[in-house]
């Protein structure tokens, strides 16, 4: 399973790739999530502020 982002809620406030322990997020315009990476931690989806992340 992988972390899902609600590209329409995203502010790209950049604290989901802050939290990630294993580096699986980026952001840009939106959050991205490397699915090889990801190891549903669920951090990112914790610390979201707009709740754009589920698992």
């Amino acid at each position: 399973m992988v972390v899902k982002i609600d590209e329409d809620t995203c502010i790209a406030c950049g604290m989901c790739e802050e939290e990630c322990p294993v580096d699986a997020m980026t952001v840009d315009d939106v959050a991205k999530v490397d699915a090889d990476l990801c190891e549903d931690i669920g951090k990112c989806v914790e610390i979201c502020p707009v709740d754009a992340l589920s698992l």
